[in-house]
């Protein structure tokens, strides 16, 4: 009797020259990459089994901003949502490996983030190229998708762009500069006379100059040590990086996003016609099935139990599997 095939999972590093970052690899049931799993845990059966099946797609899966983990798990958050976690088990359960990996700085990867004075967006977008090449000269994979989720939206177009990725998805993404993004929130709470200083902070660093005057109140967004890694994450727009891309593109957004407005999904799609839109009904910011209501949007943030909508998981897996590798 033929073994069942089995998912794995494995730990996997990225070394770069300025520190060593680390991620997971999930291996769904079937992928060649198993064999040398089940062999080293005494499976031999389904090791033979799963290295009969041959290779598959790969998704390289980008966080969102601040300390937000590989799981999708952020530390100034009461407890885990385990989003990107869900959505990598999710994809492996439909034949699709993922890699997601812990940020520079962050996490299991916190050694190779440099003091907050030094980093720079770009760096950021380097080292998700480099996962997408270390995957390329892996043969147990065919095509390599970048899913970008939140900030990593735009992160994910740039590396997508520098290492010729075979497709990308943009899950919640962005469509503006981060400085009109930053004005639209401070609109909504700050008082005019302080809208101003923002905006006039915002401007000299979107020219590429840091500001030695910044009133206490703003201290905590435009601190000094901040303003070198805001300048290099204003220069991008992502409307205009989505332009640029030439592989298959995939713009999903929910409509109960709090965080980002499905005003943002439209730019993207419109700045790139070729690209399919997966709009999803009910889909909040960190993946899960939630109404706009307030109280059930804040706990589920913290709420490992609900599951990634079931939608995102058809979209993606559509998207890849009808993807060709590039060259």
């Amino acid at each position: 009797m033929r073994a069942a095939l089995v998912a794995t999972s494995e730990p996997v590093q990225l070394v770069t020259p300025t520190g060593t970052l680390f991620g997971t690899l999930e291996l769904p049931a079937g992928a060649a990459a198993n064999a040398a799993a089940n062999a080293a845990a005494n499976a031999a059966a389904n090791a033979a089994a799963n290295a009969a099946a041959g290779p598959v797609p790969v998704v390289v899966i980008i966080a969102g901003s601040g300390p937000t983990d590989r799981d999708g798990n952020s530390p100034v958050l009461p407890g885990a949502n385990n989003s990107l976690r869900l959505l990598a088990d999710g994809l492996a359960a439909r034949g699709i490996a993922s890699l997601r990996y812990d940020k520079r700085g962050i996490a299991a990867s916190a050694a190779a983030g440099p003091k907050e004075a030094d980093l720079r967006f770009d760096m950021y977008a380097d080292d998700a190229a480099g996962w997408i090449r270390q995957l390329r000269a892996d043969p147990r994979f065919t095509t390599i998708t970048v899913v970008g989720h939140s900030e990593g939206s735009l992160l994910g177009m740039l590396a997508a762009r520098r290492a010729s990725a075979d497709g990308y998805v943009s899950i919640a993404g962005a469509g503006r500069r981060a400085d009109l993004i930053i004005h639209e929130q401070l609109t909504k709470q700050a008082p005019p006379a302080l809208l101003a200083e923002s905006d006039r902070i915002a401007a000299e660093l979107l020219a590429g100059r840091t500001v030695d005057s910044v009133p206490d109140v703003l201290k905590s967004l435009y601190r000094a040590s901040v303003q070198p890694y805001l300048i290099s994450w204003f220069r991008y727009d992502p409307a205009v990086e989505a332009r640029q891309l030439t592989m298959p593109v995939l713009i999903v957004q929910g409509t109960t996003d709090i965080q980002v407005s499905m005003a943002d999904a439209r730019l993207l799609a419109a700045a790139h016609p070729g690209a399919d839109t997966l709009f999803i009904d009910g889909m909040n910011h960190v993946l899960k099935m939630v109404a706009s209501d307030q109280a059930k949007q804040a706990a589920s943030y913290s709420d490992p139990s609900l599951p990634v909508a079931a939608a995102l998981m058809d979209g993606i897996e559509k998207f890849v599997k009808a993807e060709r590798r590039r060259g």
